[in-house]
């Protein structure tokens, strides 16, 4: 059974990225449709797999994490407009009997994903 999970760790000050709103869409056909709406836990992660079993199918998937929230309570950028606000990730999921894991390696001023494990 295929599942889609992330996490988010601050890269800067080498801890969990708690309290991060996470949006997840569908894409298709130029569309984005909304699937759920999360927060991440004191560990950065999600209670549960953001998609999993016949909720997750082959196709183009988008991530947006609200980071710039989180990264003014950390006293990074009080300032308007925060140098990152809202990353949005895109990805291809190719075989939705695979486990997806697309974690958010965030710090005040960049950010990484790759597809993890």
């Amino acid at each position: 059974m295929g599942r889609l999970t992330t996490h988010v760790l601050d890269t800067a000050k080498g801890q969990p990225g708690q309290g991060i709103i996470i949006e997840v869409f569908r894409l298709s056909n130029g569309e984005r449709q909304i699937l759920s709406t999360v927060t991440t836990n004191n560990d950065g992660r999600c209670d549960a797999p953001l998609l999993e079993g016949d909720a997750l199918t082959r196709g183009e998937y988008e991530l947006v994490f609200h980071a710039g929230d989180y990264l003014r309570a950390q006293g990074v950028e009080a300032n308007e407009p925060r140098f990152l606000d809202v990353i949005p990730l895109r990805f291809g999921v190719a075989d939705a009997s695979q486990h997806y894991h697309v974690p958010l390696l965030l710090s005040p001023y960049g950010y990484s994903t790759y597809r993890g494990s």
